[in-house]
């Protein structure tokens, strides 16, 4: 393999592996969010203990996966100076600033406002508290846009000016109304609800088939999971198709592979306008990861409708086959996605600023045997930190809410006190969380 092919390789299996993390992230936080305020607002104090039980098991799982995908996070702004040098001197006056952006709210606003929220059980109002979950899940999604401003940049250029080799930004207002980054941050939205719907609508599935006790918890749950995410598996599919016409214009060779047709054309024409080279994407891979997502898409969209008409009198908890169905779909959104990001990212190639700069140009003056070492060592490092998160979550998922540490806090003397507003745990002892 070349430079070029294993710094590709470590960027594409790094930013892969990161994004399974970032999915699930995104998916989940919207749900416990929304649990979390039900509890707080129930002034039944039996129901209200239920969703307080609810909130913390799933937002367990949740700290889990931020608290592991953070650190994969940590690597991938370095890659732009050690792998991709030629890419940091052309754009990094224009995407600078976004890359900026989202990590101060990544790994700053958002991890600030999640630790308060996990240290606030049994110490913070309910109003409070709730509002904190709330703007974990706004930073979250705040951090999403400002990545896709960037990467939205690299698709379709807008708002610069090429100065001496370089790209600087002249009208910000463009880069930030990308429509290669808006399109794409409503579909990122609606895919990532459709896997946190899934997961927690799986995870439930298992524990009926366990023949669970907490029959109330995972009954709500699996609502919860099957509503949202039929309604986003739904949509996502129609803002999938929305795209198309923003590829057609900025993009027309990956339109033309993704249509199968006028490939020759767009080539002759590319060679006119940017001078000889191949400007054809891997076609077989580019159209096999649209159609195994679009089929996800329809696939999850038609059996969370199937499962929402099995609710009625309780039917699909008693159905061992639809439960079955719904465990085995987990990963079923996690593929899509990457599917996903697959068609976006390799079918711009050869480009990695489309029409600008080409991934040759961009790559570092690095040799090909530290290339080897830290690619290996990135994609080892990478797996063994999925591997150890997906174990984690396995284990507390099936252990079910009996083994839930998180919110478990021996209350302070002057802590808030329980009452309709209140999440004032009974004292527990305090574990090693």
């Amino acid at each position: 393999m070349s430079a070029a092919d294993l710094a590709r390789l470590q960027f594409a299996a790094t930013t892969g592996i990161h994004w399974l993390f970032v999915i699930l992230t995104m998916g989940l936080v919207p749900l416990v969010a929304i649990t979390h305020t039900r509890a707080v607002f129930t002034r039944d104090p039996v129901k209200r203990a239920l969703r307080e039980r609810t909130t913390r098991f799933w937002g367990q799982l949740y700290v889990i996966n931020y608290a592991v995908g953070i650190v994969t996070g940590l690597v991938m702004e370095f890659q732009f100076g050690l792998s991709w040098s030629g890419l940091s001197k052309f754009a990094g006056n224009v995407f600078g600033a976004p890359l900026a952006l989202e990590t101060l709210i990544a790994f700053f606003a958002e991890s600030t406002f999640l630790g308060m929220w996990i240290f606030g059980w049994g110490r913070l109002r309910g109003g409070v508290h709730v509002t904190l979950i709330w703007l974990v899940t706004l930073t979250a999604y705040a951090s999403g846009y400002w990545i896709l401003i960037a990467n939205g940049f690299m698709q379709h250029p807008v708002g610069y000016e090429v100065r001496d080799g370089a790209a600087y930004l002249t009208d910000f207002g463009a880069l930030l109304t990308n429509s290669s980054a808006l399109v794409a941050l409503l579909h990122l939205t609606l895919g990532a609800l459709t896997t946190g719907g899934v997961f927690v609508a799986g995870v439930s599935a298992y524990h009926f088939l366990r023949h669970t006790k907490e029959t109330a918890l995972f009954r709500s749950s699996l609502k919860l999971g099957l509503w949202v995410s039929a309604v986003a598996s739904f949509f996502v599919v129609v803002v999938g198709e929305m795209q198309r016409p923003v590829i057609e214009r900025t993009q027309p060779m990956k339109h033309a592979v993704l249509e199968n047709s006028g490939v020759a054309e767009v080539q002759a024409q590319l060679v006119k306008e940017h001078g000889p080279g191949d400007y054809v994407p891997w076609q077989d891979t580019v159209r096999i990861s649209m159609d195994v997502m679009t089929l996800i898409g329809n696939t999850v969209s038609t059996i969370t409708l199937i499962a929402l008409v099995l609710l009625w009198k309780d039917r699909l908890m008693r159905l061992r086959w639809a439960s079955w169905v719904l465990v085995v779909m987990i990963p079923f959104p996690f593929i899509a996605s990457v599917g996903g990001w697959v068609v976006r990212e390799l079918g711009r190639q050869p480009w990695i600023v489309y029409g600008e700069l080409t991934v040759e140009d961009a790559l570092s003056h690095v040799g090909r045997a530290s290339l080897l070492v830290s690619c290996v060592l990135f994609i080892a490092v990478f797996l063994a930190l999925a591997v150890t998160n997906w174990t984690l979550i396995t284990r507390f998922a099936l252990r079910g809410p009996e083994a839930t540490q998180l919110g478990a806090t021996e209350p302070l003397p002057d802590d808030a006190p329980e009452g309709p507003t209140g999440n004032a745990d009974e004292k527990r002892p305090l574990p090693a969380f």
